[in-house]
């Protein structure tokens, strides 16, 4: 009987590890809880701050431009004299060119002594002209002998000589102002000296402000409109960032907008004001083409916090596109699709349920779940293929 009892005892034990043997091992599995929490959805993009009110300050005339002194950084008022510009200086004159100019000065020369001479010649026939004019008028005084058409002529021949004397003289002066344009030419050239100090224009800053930049530093001839160096107020800064369209379609001004990773110890929050209408594209840095928009940021946070802020800074830009307080969420992880709807897989009693979900925002890391789960619950993280409903669970070992 002993013997017996103990191998029905032997083969229950062989029995029960063979069962135990067959029973699937439970799965280890990451968890996280479901909590009530403030929840942020966010569209992060790197920005540039700069200048809202640039002003390119250009040569007003064509001149030869004297250095500037001034330094990118530099500070200047209003009024105050940016840069000078001097007349364009003439040109040297070479071996052939100064002959040339030698035999112009000749040339003036002997067309003044010509129309000198003809002026003298006028002058000698109005002077006879006007005489025999006289002389026949005293015979005309008490009775002519001579007649009135030979009078006439006379007198329109001493006019005619008086107006041509007159024409010789202005010939003369003509002459005498062709003869001093020769010999400027031929004497003021830029290998000569100047003389007394050129005339000078002088560009006046019209704001106060900051030197941002010079597009010319050093001396030498300038053309009209040509710009000269650019100005700015750095302590007016607005912030650029150009996004994604696909995210710039969720921004509207006013929108929030918060900079960190800036280099300052404190977070700078800025609105957004305009998002520009039109975009652009842009080569990523993995050879992409991307089709981006530029948003404009205005700095709210006091001017103390970002004064060491300047033109062209980089920094960290965080668009707040919704946010809420006391918002039941999960790990976006523990989420899949199942049937075209939201799917968890919930641990109770060390089993995994599988339960269906309304979802509701996602910042990419946290969903908001709107029914379907309570607080406190525990869902599966990354669930795979070797997890179905009922199936035994267990939190993995670190």
């Amino acid at each position: 009987m002993k013997r017996g009892l103990g191998m029905v005892l032997l083969g229950l034990l062989v029995l029960a590890g063979i069962i135990y043997g067959f029973i699937p091992a439970p799965v280890a599995v990451d968890s996280a809880l479901a909590v009530r929490d403030s929840l942020r959805v966010t569209v992060s993009e790197e920005g540039r701050t700069r200048v809202k009110d640039r002003f390119i300050v250009s040569a007003p005339v064509a001149g030869y431009l004297r250095r500037i002194g001034l330094q990118v950084g530099d500070r200047v008022s209003h009024g105050a004299v940016l840069a000078s510009l001097e007349p364009v200086r003439s040109e040297v004159l070479d071996a052939r060119s100064r002959a040339l100019a030698q035999a112009r000065v000749a040339a003036a020369e002997a067309s003044l002594s010509a129309a000198t001479a003809r002026a003298r010649a006028a002058a000698s026939e109005a002077r006879y002209a006007r005489s025999e004019y006289q002389r026949l008028s005293r015979l005309c005084e008490n009775e002519c002998f001579i007649s009135a058409d030979q009078l006439e002529r006379a007198e329109a021949q001493a006019l005619g000589s008086e107006a041509s004397q007159q024409s010789a003289q202005f010939a003369v002066e003509v002459a005498r102002f062709e003869l001093a344009a020769a010999r400027t030419a031929l004497e003021h050239s830029a290998a000569q000296p100047q003389g007394s100090a050129a005339e000078t224009v002088q560009v006046l800053s019209p704001i106060n402000g900051q030197i941002l930049g010079l597009q010319r530093e050093s001396e030498g001839v300038v053309g009209a409109g040509q710009p000269l160096l650019e100005l700015g107020d750095p302590n007016a800064l607005e912030v650029v960032v150009e996004l994604l369209s696909t995210a710039a379609v969720r921004v509207e001004p006013g929108t929030r907008v918060l900079f960190e990773r800036w280099g300052g110890e404190s977070v700078l929050e800025g609105r957004v004001r305009v998002v520009e209408p039109t975009g652009f594209t842009k080569i990523s840095a993995l050879g992409v083409e991307e089709q981006r928009v530029r948003v404009v940021i205005d700095l709210i946070s006091p001017p103390g916090a970002w004064q060491r802020l300047g033109d062209g800074y980089r920094v960290e830009s965080t668009f707040i596109l919704w946010e809420g307080n006391d918002i039941l969420q999960i790990p976006v992880s523990a989420l899949f699709r199942r049937g075209g709807e939201w799917t968890v897989f919930v641990s109770a009693n060390e089993r995994a349920e599988r339960r269906r979900v309304e979802v509701g925002r996602s910042n990419g890391l946290r969903a908001q779940i709107l029914s379907g789960l309570s607080e406190g619950e525990q869902v599966i993280l990354h669930p795979d293929e070797g997890i179905e409903h009922g199936t035994r669970v267990q939190p993995r070992r670190e």
